[in-house]
């Protein structure tokens, strides 16, 4: 009897201890949000934390976030860029790493700054040298925005638009990125030694991106040339022909192209080269 009340006793205790380390969750203020993009070839994340306007003044005078004062463009901790490729702002570069970001809000111009990360602590920043500067110009928004938000736009080959917005203000701070360069030297470098695969993705770029389409054209020939041809790859061929004004050869190549593409059960591919040989027809 004595051991099972010493037992229940020490259950009691267990109980107690837990009971009293127990925190009760609440949820945060500022919740932290990351947002992650690729832009061109460059993979950038951002990380930061979300207040909410609840009917406060933000940005003004004697807002919530006070005009030339600087700012840690979020709460919390430091707002942190992360690239694992260059990127250039304003002409200013930024190696591959992470980045603090500190804003200086203005009236009509905002600067924003980009440290080497080296801690969360945002106010650490504030006597350091920035590695770039930008200058960017508010935007009035026609509603309110409730949570302060992050987010890319305007996507291209060779950048975007990265945003913030908050209650009626915009900012957008471009970034580039040396996506032609990149390619290009991919390119040579593969095509030392190249498959049909990465002819046809030299064709590709070559085509999309508005270059020598005689280039082009001797790249997608060794792409599709021999057995085993591609459907996708024979409607890049017939479009690149149509391009160089060789419709008969676009017709031939968009032909074989639909009936690969058919016995692959992709009705998509079909239809397309359906559209192109009966608009080419027209042009022999």
């Amino acid at each position: 009897m004595k051991k099972i009340n010493l037992l229940l006793s020490f259950m009691l205790v267990a109980f107690l201890v837990n009971t009293g380390n127990t925190q009760i969750k609440t949820p945060a203020a500022s919740p932290s949000a990351t947002v992650m993009q690729t832009v061109g070839l460059v993979n950038v994340k951002l990380e930061y934390s979300r207040p909410s306007v609840k009917g406060r003044t933000i940005f003004a005078a004697d807002g919530l976030v006070p005009l030339d004062q600087v700012w840690r463009f979020g709460a919390n901790q430091a707002t942190k860029l992360t690239t694992d490729g260059e990127l250039m702002v304003n002409d200013q570069k930024l190696e591959a790493g992470s980045y603090a970001l500190l804003a200086l809000p203005g009236k009509s111009t905002w600067e924003v700054h980009f440290f080497n990360y080296e801690k969360s602590s945002w106010s650490s920043y504030k006597e350091k040298t920035p590695v770039a500067k930008v200058m960017v110009n508010p935007m009035s928004l026609p509603q309110s925005v409730e949570s302060l938000t992050f987010l890319f736009a305007n996507l291209k080959d060779d950048g975007a638009d990265m945003m913030m917005m908050w209650d009626k203000t915009a900012v957008s701070i471009p970034l580039k990125v040396s996506t032609d360069e990149v390619v290009m030297k991919n390119i040579e470098s593969v095509l030392a030694g190249p498959t049909k695969g990465d002819y046809y993705r030299a064709a590709s770029y070559y085509f999309s991106a508005g270059k020598d389409l005689n280039k082009a054209y001797e790249y997608v020939k060794k792409a599709t040339g021999g057995p085993d041809q591609k459907y996708w790859q024979l409607r890049k061929r017939s479009q690149i022909e149509a391009a160089l004004g060789k419709y008969k050869n676009a017709i031939a190549s968009a032909t074989t192209s639909m009936e690969l593409a058919e016995k692959a059960g992709n009705m998509e591919y079909v239809k397309f080269n359906k559209t192109a040989i009966a608009e080419w027809k027209n042009k022999k």
